[in-house]
């Protein structure tokens, strides 16, 4: 099945439709976190069809100290399988080479890759799912927009959103209906600007 009917098979399926009928379609499932806000829906509305799912973590290390607090809430509060994947220097170290460099220095790409993209791309290859559920929603990003409920990376990994069309005050309901926390201290030191694409969510095929 294309990706392109498997959209149009979820068009008017709940959250908790899209969840399961996208593990139907896989043996290995895993989903992401970094606990930004509203990440919390997406772990919750998972683990409630899928308990013992990997949750895969690739924190920064440059977390904003509400946000811990946040993640060890929720991974308490949803008994969360979590894998915790960090870079491979300490922040410490790494703020006396480099800091945090601005968007437009060279060694901005370094650090993105070191403290976001190495330790996700060691987490999925040592998951290896074929199912990977994200919270990405339309209207985050110019690319972002240009995907959908489903869609599939050039590794083959099927990358379902359940909550892609949804707003913020339908997330805002949906956390009150289920009595779950936000936390809009988050911070990602490579993204800079709101609209700025965070690297992990590019490699898609097309539709």
């Amino acid at each position: 099945m294309n990706i392109e009917t498997l959209n149009s098979s979820v068009q008017d399926k709940s959250v908790a439709e899209v969840i399961a009928y996208a593990l139907s379609l896989g043996k290995k499932p895993v989903v992401t976190t970094n606990f930004r806000p509203y990440e919390v829906a997406i772990l919750h509305a998972v683990t409630q069809v899928i308990p013992e799912i990997d949750v895969i973590w690739c924190d920064t290390g440059y977390n904003t100290l509400e946000t811990y607090k946040h993640a060890e809430y929720l991974i308490d509060r949803l008994h969360l399988n979590i894998d915790l994947y960090v870079p491979k220097q300490t922040t410490a170290h790494r703020d006396s080479v480099m800091g945090i460099p601005e968007v437009d220095s060279p060694l901005h790409k370094t650090f993105t890759n070191q403290v976001k993209l190495e330790p996700f791309k060691r987490a999925m290859a040592i998951h290896q799912p074929d199912i990977w559920f994200t919270n990405l929603r339309k209207g985050q990003t110019a690319l972002r927009d240009s995907l959908e409920v489903f869609s599939k990376g050039s590794d083959g990994v099927l990358k379902v959103s359940p909550f892609y069309h949804w707003t913020d005050d339908q997330l805002d309901s949906y956390l009150n209906e289920h009595d779950l926390p936000n936390e809009f201290t988050y911070y990602d030191p490579t993204k800079v600007l709101e609209n700025r694409e965070c690297g992990l969510h590019i490699d898609t095929v097309p539709k």
